[in-house]
Order: C-alpha cells, then structure tokens, then sequence
C-alpha cells in the first residue's frame, strides 16, 4: 500500500500513518490518531450503561425517527427573510448530509400560501384547453396508469440569491440549502397529455395547484412531453404535505417553481399565460433594468458542505475529507474540481457516485491538512461543456440587480483552527 500523496515537511501525519496508529491497540482498546496507544481506552475495556440493559423494544417508534443525536440535522429558517412563514422557504441540513439522496423530512420547503392538507380521495387533476378529450383523473386512476421512478433535484431559482452582492449567509444551508435530491415514482405527463389528445396548434401548458396561491406558469409543450412528471411518491413513500401530498409536478432541471405542488390544471394553449409569477416574479433583471424571462433551466453548481461554517474541522492537521455537491439542469455532472487557495491551482475530486440526470453528484477530495488556512471551492462542469462560472464572470453579464439563477462558485475560508466562513472571492 502507499501513500495517497507524498508527505511535504511539516504537513502533519500521512494516510498510512493515521491508518497505522488508528490500529494499534492495547489491553483490546483500539484508539485514535494521536491517542496513547499504552492507554485503554475505557469505552472500549468498561461495560457501558446502554450494554447493561435491554433496548427499545420493534414497537417503540412505528415511524422510525432519527435518534435524539441527530436532532441538530433540521430545517432552518431565515426570519428576516420575508414577511411571514406562509410565504416563505426554509432550507435543506445540506451540510449535515452525505450521500445524494435527500430525506424528506430534511428537504427544503418554499410555500406561496403555505401547506395544505388534501386527501388522496379528495384529489383531482383535470386537463382542458386545446386537447381532443378534456379529462379529469382521480388519485386512483392515476395509480392504474404506466409508472416510473427517476431521482432528479428540485433547486429553488433563488437558491444563493442572497449572494449577488457579496457573502451575506454563513453556512452551506443557507447559501445553497434551497435544494433536495430525490428519487420520485409517478407517471409521466406524457402520458397524461397522450391520454387526452392534444391538439396540433397546443404548443405550451398552463399548471396550476389546488393552494390558494394556485402558483400557475407556463412550460413548452416540447419539454412537458419530455421528462416531465406527476409524482405522488418520494424516496418510496408517498409526498409529505409540504412537498404537494399527493401530488405533484416534477420539471427536471427546471426551477423549483415550476414544480407545482398538489397539482390542480393542466391546461393546454398556443402560447405563455404570463401569469404573475412569471413576469412580476421569477425573471432575471439584467445591468440596464430589463427583465430576461424564461430562464428556466439551473446550470451547474456546486458547494463544499464539510467543511463549511457550519461543519468546522473539529480534529486538527492530519488526513481529511473534503466533500460536497454537484449538479446540473443540463444533464449529468461530468467533473467536479476543488481549489484550496480561492481558485489558483485545482484538483480533481472523486465522484462518490455515477452521475444521473439533472440530479445530484456527491464528490470527495481526501486531503492531508497542514493546518494552514484554506480558501475552499468547488467547480462544477457538466456533460455539455458548461463550466460553473466565477461570480465575477456571472456579474460581468447578469449584474447585480438579480435575484434568481446565482450559479457563481462559493469560497468558504478555513482558518487554522477549522472554523470556516463565507468570503467573497471573485
């Protein structure tokens, strides 16, 4: 076996020697990087108290929760963000997770006029506009329709949009947490469309949801028939209420609005309705106050999770794992690089997994920490060529007028004691 990387002077232990020392044991006590290997460890040598008596018995928590440990790993809010939590959003524990899939209970939630509660039997969907057979479709007929599963992300278009004029939230929940990663089961709204004939001049669809706000847009017929979806399971439960129970729309690579939740109408027309949610609201506003409309697709982005303010180094110099996400509404992430000096010299990271579409990539870098500070990013280049832009490079076109679509790359600076912070490094 040899090393991961040749050890520089004063760069601390390498791999092999954290492995060799974590191995030692003495008295049957295994002990850690820089522990007395001629000390036992009395966690290991003593009975501990959970070991003296039995355990939480298979009925204790039907619906299995996380442990009291973790009760950190929440949603959090930002009060000072809106007026009220009816409209609002809260942000996803990204930097407390790993892996890619995103645990509903974790997952972000953005409401117009907040949550409802509608049953499964209560549930319609109908189709009208410019389609040979208006149809309105039960719960249970959709469960009787072709099904299938497909993980993709859903990523809020303001989604770092505090970020525009400089570092403003410290920690990777806040900055990039308007985001999950799911694996969704459903039918496709192809199938849908198919089922109710659509008429050769009906060239977009109007969705609309059953809340109050009813949050309708636009979507081209030619991506409604490609990958779009009604979803009415997540991660292979049914939706939870804030995520649209039972249903919902599911418009991969697009922006989180479009997502309609407890999905209403479907119709279908020859052109854009320009409801208030895409004029007044999500559009770009560039340099010389013009508003771009129908910037739908979330290019590719990245964020280091750990570490990041919120997941300091808590160990010292040594052997660590820098991780974070990817991803793309292009497609699939091809490559990820991590800087640790704001962006002069790069690495490649290892993706943890293969690539999906438009969904979220998990990289890691294993790095041997000198205990010097550190300006950590990450770059994010998708299969079509699309390299994660700097924010310099994104102001140069966009300005700093925006509130949406911010993809520009986030510096976190690690000190020497592992405590990181959000800075501006263009």
């Amino acid at each position: 076996m040899q090393d991961d990387a040749p050890k520089s002077p004063g760069s601390g232990p390498s791999r092999r020697d954290f492995l060799r020392t974590a191995g030692l044991a003495a008295g049957g006590a295994v002990v850690g990087a820089g522990a007395n290997a001629a000390s036992p460890d009395p966690l290991i040598t003593e009975v501990q108290p959970y070991a003296s008596f039995l355990g939480e018995g298979v009925d204790a928590t039907p619906y299995g929760m996380p442990i009291h440990y973790e009760d950190h790993v929440v949603r959090r809010n930002v009060e000072w963000l809106t007026a009220d939590p009816i409209s609002s959003i809260n942000f996803t524990p990204i930097h407390a997770l790993d892996g890619t899939i995103t645990p509903q209970g974790c997952a972000f939630e953005r409401h117009h006029s907040g949550a409802i509660e509608m049953s499964k039997d209560e549930y319609r969907l109908m189709i009208t506009g410019l389609v040979e057979r208006p149809l309105v479709f039960t719960f249970g007929d959709l469960l009787r329709l072709p099904r299938v599963t497909r993980v993709h992300f859903c990523e809020c278009a303001a989604n770092s949009g505090m970020e525009w004029g400089g570092a403003q939230l410290n920690g990777a929940q806040f900055t990039h947490g308007m985001i999950h990663n799911m694996e969704y089961t459903g039918v496709t709204l192809r199938t849908l469309l198919n089922e109710a004939g659509v008429k050769p001049e009906g060239s977009w669809i109007y969705v609309e949801g059953h809340d109050a706000s009813s949050n309708g847009r636009s979507i081209p017929m030619e991506k409604a028939l490609d990958d779009c979806m009604i979803a009415f399971n997540a991660n292979g439960e049914a939706l939870r209420m804030e995520h649209g129970y039972p249903v919902r729309l599911v418009v991969p690579g697009w922006e989180g609005n479009l997502w309609v939740k407890w999905l209403r109408r479907i119709g279908v027309h020859d052109g854009p309705m320009e409801s208030r949610e895409e004029t007044s609201k999500y559009t770009d506003l560039m340099p010389d106050g013009r508003a771009r409309k129908w910037t739908w697709a979330m290019h590719a982005k990245s964020v280091v999770t750990s570490p990041s303010p919120q997941m300091p180094i808590g160990h010292g110099p040594g052997p660590m794992v820098i991780t974070g996400l990817a991803w793309s509404g292009l497609g699939k992430i091809a490559r990820v690089d991590v800087s640790l000096d704001g962006g002069v010299n790069w690495q490649t990271a290892r993706l943890g997994t293969e690539p999906g579409d438009k969904a979220v990539t998990r990289f890691y870098l294993d790095h041997e920490w000198d205990g010097q500070p550190m300006y950590v990013q990450s770059r994010a280049i998708d299969e079509t060529g699309y390299v994660q832009p700097t924010k310099e490079q994104l102001r140069a076109i966009r300005g700093l007028n925006s509130i949406y679509h911010n993809n520009g790359i986030q510096t976190w600076y690690v000190n020497e004691n592992g405590e990181a912070e959000n800075v501006e490094v263009s």
